[in-house]
């Protein structure tokens, strides 16, 4: 009818949102029962995946996402989420998050039959960062370096490009914020997550 969105556009929205939050409040439940638990606010876990995702399911139905980039768009964003939020509050990555992102973002990429070209990226992104911590001790954790190879496999999966881009915008972003905020130490996860999940949006 005039005026009124079709069903299937509708459904397309707003499940993604649903299954946003649902996921959200999944992942925190579950880093609330890690080794090292971590409490994260169900406000920034819950709505925060639904939001996310409902702008991936959005860009979609509008023709700016392929289908085939989806799923590890979605991977993408709930590790976005609440990747940002254990660096913020705790500083350090939960290899739950980390380990279950990186096989879970490889198996999204099946679809558009990229899964060899993201272990390429997961072994490039991963190993420079693990370089970067060998060389410069304490300049990088572990956390991030199993996170540079998470991500490495959805950006090279969008382009090569993508996977050169993100470093070099997170260290700007960094840069950006330790200025703004006067404090010598910023955790590199929101800032690579946030870049990365932008890159990934802008190249679907």
């Amino acid at each position: 009818m005039t005026g009124h969105l079709p069903l299937g556009v509708l459904l397309g929205v707003v499940v993604p949102l649903v299954a946003g939050a649902a996921v959200g409040a999944g992942v925190r439940a579950g880093l609330a029962r890690v080794r090292r638990p971590v409490l994260v606010p169900a406000g920034w876990s819950v709505l925060g995946s639904a939001f996310g995702c409902g702008v991936v399911a959005t860009a979609a139905v509008v023709g700016l996402v392929a289908p085939a980039r989806v799923p590890v768009l979605l991977v993408v964003t709930v590790l976005s989420v609440a990747g940002s939020a254990t660096d913020v509050l705790v500083g350090r990555l939960p290899d739950m998050l980390t380990g279950s992102a990186l096989v879970l973002g490889l198996g999204a990429l099946m679809p558009s039959g990229s899964v060899l070209t993201g272990l390429a990226g997961a072994a490039v992104l991963g190993g420079l960062h693990a370089a970067v911590a060998l060389a410069v001790p304490g300049a990088l954790g572990g956390g991030d370096v199993k996170l540079a190879a998470a991500l490495g496999g959805p950006l090279a999966a969008a382009g090569w490009w993508a996977l050169a881009a993100a470093p070099v915008g997170a260290a700007l972003a960094l840069v950006v914020v330790a200025g703004v905020s006067r404090r010598r130490a910023v955790p590199l996860g929101p800032a690579l997550l946030a870049v990365s999940w932008l890159l990934l949006l802008a190249g679907g």
